[in-house]
């Protein structure tokens, strides 16, 4: 069993069979069955069979070849007490040139170690930071088709597959089947005429139009794959085709009901959104591509899975992190000499031919590329302050939130930051972390208020989101992905139980909701067990809680070891831990508002019913891995903090320092278990505290919501308007844009369309003169003349044609005779 041929091929052929669902429900979507129903089970099946791919890549190819071993979290959890060890130091044997890549010298810099050292002062050595650099995850990487060549540059379709690659797979193809068995069911109205009761004609009735049902899948399918394109890709410029391609299935399925004015606005408002920060993200990479001159991720390798060396040793073909973090280089981040010297043409940049001053340069152009790549994931992962497109993305159908939300859009900016972690600076990560912070805390405040469960969920998602961008800003690459795995299962089961909840009383309102757990017992129960998740619950110090429990208390951890280092930053650890009380509040306000008490609307109420087991077994599914995605295999070291430990990029585990900002220090991930025990105990008491504040108020009835939202109206207003960004935003860019347009309309019309009407009425005056003078005189004289003189001519032949038989014998003799003399006296002169 050869991984580095097999592993290609089992995620390529899980990759594209969704492709091959979304041909064929496109040429015979309509035909197959009643309405097409049959294309739901087409797509169904496809996905299903991506899923059953992914995980014999992972567990029957992946694990056997590249073993797990304990990550060491010292009293983390209580979970986990082996031995510190690097799974990665062993896992790469299928290529024996490992030493050869390591000791090779590439994208070499005399400037070793002046960017980003090593952290090593004597307190860092007291509480364990100055851990050695980790060398490259075990990776299998190859092409599919090259697309350009420019020289040394080229555009390629490739695979790079390493551990995260393969967990990826499994999550989206897992939380997809889920998501697609649940629409077979939720997406039933779609199976004939369809009736929207939000769109009213003008003649005061209700839209009716065909079902798309088969359409719903289509779109499901080719969103699928796109996902899994960027998943898969091996290369930068890869990753943004399937990136805008995600894009643009987003814009498919949110507007799905096109009809709706409201989807139509939110669809237009994500596409736009998307593309502000797909605009950074080209600059980021054409900075790379200009300095570094690939887009690669990884070395090439042959088909054995071997990297490509030169006669003298050194790496054929480098990607973008062994350039970047050399092994001469402890594998740190310096920048080459390229980088350097393109840095050093920056307007703001002193270059005085010193180390320090060419260290500064190639820094700021890292980071240059750095935050310009992070701002196209800022906008597919709904960061501040691109995040106002997400909460309206609720229009489309609920398994498209569900699939957003958990596994595909959303998570594709988490997981290329994640992939893209060794190129950031320091400082760039400083960015992530604010731009995380920001996020999550603006997010939570927002949910509080809002009153659409759908949109409770999708400010908890933001929230989320930022939790994981603040992780990866702080150091904590692991907690970052680790949280991004753990939330696509409890956030996709939460959406899909708000769809139930939906579909049983057809409204988004909670105020409309109550007393539901009595009606939908399933529902009601699985949903508790996604807010228990989301919340982070455990027992602290012991070590033992659902799945969310293990991963946001890692990332209060190294929030918690980032602010011990860099005290100025305290903020950083403040939002996450105030984060955590009011995710707890807003979560528990939604289930006790939907499930608990008395009914709000008895009508609503009588109709609920649970909804069938086409919706409800995916619920179940979903709440179990929401319990347990955390925890290992039992009896095996196989778990997914234990594979992303294996995943972890090259030279990302050693503590680094700021070189633009010299007081910044990124601490070792290691270091954050030292700070296991306030983290947990903070992260614990937030979270009951937001509990018991939801208990109070909307279980046991202790605080009026009624008057304590009058007593607070302001802020109240503050938060339910969403912080008045979408105003903000309108004043700012839309408002200006439109009174420019409309001056350029003014400017147009009265300048640019005088002149152009005057020119063409002076050239229709002249046209006039032209025809009257010459064309009519001169062309139609000598034309009209020329036509005259043949009739004249023609009337002078006709004067010969008389009828008469006589006369024309006549003519032939006389013509006979003339030949006969005038070839006579032809002869006789020719004679003489």
């Amino acid at each position: 069993m050869d991984p580095a041929s097999l592993l290609p091929s089992l995620l390529t052929a899980a990759w594209l069979i969704p492709l091959a669902s979304f041909v064929v429900i496109v040429f015979f979507g309509k035909h197959m069955g009643p309405h097409g129903k049959l294309a739901g089970h087409v797509a169904t099946l496809s996905i299903g069979t991506s899923c059953l791919l992914s995980m014999i890549a992972l567990f029957g190819v992946w694990l056997p070849s590249h073993p797990v071993e304990a990550v060491s979290h010292g009293a983390s959890h209580g979970t986990e007490h082996h031995e510190e060890g690097d799974a990665h130091q062993n896992d790469h044997e299928a290529d024996p040139h490992e030493h050869e890549k390591e000791a090779a010298s590439v994208g070499s810099s005399p400037y070793q170690l002046a960017s980003y050292a090593l952290v090593a002062e004597d307190s860092h050595e007291e509480d364990h930071s100055a851990h050695s650099n980790n060398d490259p995850p075990p990776y299998y990487t190859g092409e599919y088709y090259t697309l350009a060549s420019f020289g040394s540059l080229k555009l390629v379709l490739s695979y790079y597959i390493d551990t995260l690659t393969v967990v990826m797979f499994c999550m989206v193809t897992l939380i997809a089947t889920c998501v697609h068995v649940y629409a077979m069911g939720y997406m039933h109205d779609e199976l004939h005429d369809f009736t929207d009761h939000e769109v009213t004609l003008s003649n005061g009735a209700h839209l009716k139009r065909p079902g798309r049902y088969w359409r719903f899948f289509q779109y499901l399918s080719l969103f699928c794959f796109s996902m899994l394109g960027i998943v898969i890709a091996g290369n930068l410029a890869m990753v943004f085709v399937f990136w805008e391609l995600v894009g643009i299935c987003s814009y498919f399925l949110i507007g799905f009901y096109i009809e709706r004015h409201s989807a139509s606005t939110a669809a237009n408002k994500a596409f736009i959104v998307n593309r502000v920060g797909d605009f950074g993200m080209l600059i980021g990479m054409m900075a790379l591509w200009a300095s570094v001159g690939t887009f690669a991720f990884g070395d090439m390798q042959d088909e054995s899975g071997k990297t490509l060396v030169t006669e003298s040793g050194e790496i054929a073909d480098p990607g973008l992190f062994t350039q970047l973090r050399t092994a001469e280089n402890d594998h740190h981040l310096v920048p080459t000499e390229q980088i350097v010297k393109d840095g050093e043409r920056l307007a703001w940049v002193e270059a005085d031919g010193s180390s320090e001053s060419d260290s500064k340069a190639g820094s700021w152009l890292l980071l240059i590329a750095g935050v310009g790549v992070f701002c196209g994931c800022i906008g597919k992962s709904a960061q501040f302050p691109l995040h106002v497109w997400l909460p309206d993305a609720m229009e489309g159908p609920t398994p498209v939130s569900a699939l957003v939300h958990s596994a595909t859009m959303v998570a594709a900016g988490v997981y290329l930051t994640g992939r893209f972690y060794p190129v950031f600076t320091p400082e760039a990560l400083l960015v992530i972390a604010y731009v995380g912070a920001i996020t999550l805390f603006i997010a939570a405040t927002i949910a509080i208020t809002a009153t659409d469960i759908k949109r409770v969920l999708a400010y908890s998602t933001v929230s989320q989101l930022g939790y994981m961008m603040l992780s990866l800003g702080l150091g904590g690459w692991m907690a970052g992905m680790f949280h991004l795995i753990t939330h696509a299962f409890f956030k996709g089961l939460l959406f899909m139980g708000s769809g139930s909840v939906i579909h049983a009383v057809h409204t988004n309102d909670m105020t409309e909701m109550g007393g539901l757990r009595k009606k939908m017992p399933i529902t009601a129960y699985t949903m508790l067990i996604g807010c228990l998740a989301i919340i982070g619950a455990g027992v602290p110090l012991v070590g033992m809680g659902l799945s969310g429990y293990y991963s946001k208390d890692s990332i209060i951890e190294h929030a918690w070891s980032f602010a011990d280092k860099n005290p100025v930053h305290i903020v950083l650890l403040i939002a996450p831990v105030l984060g955590a009380m009011i995710t707890a509040f807003y979560m528990f306000r939604l289930w006790y508002m939907t499930f608990a008490g008395e009914p709000r609307n008895k009508q609503r109420y009588d109709h609920a019913h649970e909804s069938p087991s086409t919706m409800t077994t995916p619920l179940i599914i979903l709440a179990v891995f929401a319990v347990a995605v955390g925890w290992n295999i039992p009896s095996t070291d196989v778990g997914v903090s234990n594979m992303l430990q294996q995943a972890r990029p090259v030279g990302t585990l050693a503590a680094s320092q700021g070189v633009l900002l010299e007081n910044l220090t990124i601490p070792s991930e290691h270091d954050a278990h030292n700070y296991y025990i306030p983290a947990g105990l903070a992260a614990f008491g937030t979270a009951a505290a937001g509990l018991l504040l939801a208990t109070i108020i909307y279980l046991w009835n202790l605080l009026n919501p009624s008057e304590i939202k009058q007593s607070f109206r302001p802020i109240h207003s503050f938060l339910w308007n969403k912080w008045w960004f979408d105003e903000l935003y309108w004043a700012i860019f839309v408002v200006p844009t439109m009174m420019i347009a409309k001056l350029a309309s003014s400017f147009d019309r009265g300048v640019i369309d005088t002149f152009l009407h005057g020119t063409a009425a002076t050239a229709k005056g002249g046209a006039r003169v032209v025809d009257a003078v010459f064309d009519r005189t001169v062309v139609d004289g000598s034309v009209n003349a020329f036509a005259r003189g043949t009739w004249d001519f023609g009337l002078m032949l006709k004067k010969l044609q008389t009828g008469s038989l006589r006369q024309y014998i006549l003519f032939i003799v006389v013509g006979a005779l003339v030949l006969f003399v005038s070839a006579f006296f032809t002869i006789v002169i020719a004679g003489s």
